[in-house]
C-alpha cells in the first residue's frame, strides 16, 4: 500500500490543485453556491477513490512482488499479473533471466574447459619431471643435488595449480576416512625431506598416541605440505626445528599445531595472511612468496569442516592450528 500510494501521489496532489482551482472559479465568478461546489468535489473525490482503488487491486501482487525481493534468480520473474503494465514487466524480466541464464551457462562451459585443460596439463607435465627424477636417481653431485631441487619446486608448484584448479569441484574429488594423525604427519615430513635437508632445519613430532582424525588424507597432506613449505621458507637460521604437536582440544577435538622458528609474522599483516595472493612485509623480502599457500590452506580445511587459526611473533615464529 505505500509504494502504491507513493507512485499515485503526482495524482492526487494534481487533483487537489485542480479541485481548489475549480473553486476559486466558482467564487471569480460570483456563484454563491457553496453546496453545490461541496457536492462536486464530493463526486470528484468518489471518483477518485473508486480509480485509485480499482488501480490497487488491479496491481496489488505487482506492489508486493516489488517490495518481497527474490529469494533465488529462478523467482526473478515473479507470478503472472493481471494488469498490462505489470506483465509486460513479468515478461521483460523473464526475458532478461534467460539472457543471464545462457551468458551463466556459456562462461560455466568455457570455466570447466580451462579446468579440465589445466588437469591435462599439469598431469602432463609430471611425466616429464618423473622422467628427469629417475635420470639423476643415484647420481651424487652439486649438479645433480640442485636438479633434485628444482624438481621439487616444479612439482610442488604444479600441485598448486591442480588444487586451485580443483577448488570448486571439491565435492566430486575427496573422500573421508579416519586417520591416524601421526601417521599423516611423519609421511608427510618424510615426503619433504629433501627440503628440510637443503635447509638444515629438523621436524620434531609430538603427537598423542592413537589420536584419530576425521579427513581426506590427500587434501590434508597438501594442506600440511603448504605450512610446511611456508615454515621453512621463512626459516633463515640452520638448525631450527618445526614442531608438529598433535593433541585433544576442548570438547575432545583434535588439534594439530604446527609451530616454526622463523622470522614471524608482522601484526599488522596477520588478518590477511588468509587473502589470496596477499604476501605482505615478509613477501618482499622472500622473493619465493606467492600468496596462495595460506589461502588455499584455509578454503581446503573450510571444505572439509576444520577450523585453521594462526598466531605469530616477529622474530621468534608462527603456529597455525588446525581443529578437526
Amino acid at each position: 500500500m505505500k509504494l502504491f500510494l507513493r507512485e499515485q501521489s503526482p495524482l492526487i496532489v494534481i487533483y487537489l490543485a485542480q479541485l481548489l482551482m475549480i473553486t476559486l472559479v466558482y467564487r471569480l465568478d460570483g456563484s454563491s453556491g457553496v453546496n453545490v461546489s461541496l457536492y462536486a468535489g464530493l463526486l470528484s473525490t468518489c471518483l477518485l477513490l473508486a480509480y485509485l482503488a480499482y488501480r490497487y487491486f488491479s496491481n496489488r501482487s505487482f506492489y508486493e512482488r516489488l517490495l518481497n525481493l527474490p529469494a533465488s534468480l529462478d523467482d526473478s520473474g515473479g507470478p503472472a499479473q493481471s494488469s498490462p503494465l505489470a506483465e509486460s514487466l513479468r515478461r521483460l524480466l523473464a526475458h532478461q533471466f534467460r539472457l543471464y541464464q545462457n551468458d551463466l551457462h556459456s562462461y560455466r562451459h568455457k570455466l570447466e574447459e580451462h579446468i579440465h585443460f589445466i588437469n591435462q596439463w599439469v598431469h602432463g607435465m609430471k611425466t616429464p619431471l618423473s622422467v628427469i627424477h629417475l635420470i639423476i636417481q643415484g647420481k651424487d653431485g652439486p649438479p645433480f643435488t640442485a636438479i633434485g631441487d628444482e624438481l621439487d619446486r616444479l612439482k610442488k608448484g604444479l600441485d598448486t595449480v591442480l588444487y586451485t584448479a580443483r577448488l570448486d569441484t571439491f565435492e566430486h574429488d575427496f573422500y573421508v576416512e579416519r586417520l591416524e594423525l601421526a601417521a599423516v604427519v611423519r609421511g608427510v615430513t618424510s615426503e619433504q625431506k629433501r627440503l628440510f635437508i637443503r635447509k638444515r632445519v629438523f621436524p620434531a613430532i609430538t603427537v598423542e598416541n592413537g589420536l584419530l582424525i576425521t579427513s581426506d588424507e590427500k587434501w590434508l597432506s597438501f594442506v600440511l605440505t603448504q605450512l610446511i613449505t611456508n615454515a621453512l621458507r621463512y626459516t633463515v637460521e640452520e638448525g631450527r626445528f618445526v614442531h608438529f604437536y598433535g593433541y585433544t582440544g576442548e570438547q575432545g577435538r583434535p588439534v594439530l599445531e604446527v609451530r616454526d622458528e622463523g622470522v614471524g609474522i608482522p601484526p599488522g599483516d596477520l588478518p590477511r595472511v588468509f587473502d589470496a595472493y596477499f604476501t605482505g612485509v615478509n613477501g618482499r623480502s622472500f622473493q619465493e612468496s606467492t600468496g596462495m599457500g595460506l589461502y588455499l590452506v584455509k578454503q581446503i580445511c573450510g571444505k572439509l569442516g576444520h577450523e585453521v587459526g594462526i598466531s605469530s611473533e616477529v622474530e621468534k615464529g608462527t603456529t597455525v592450528r588446525i581443529m578437526f
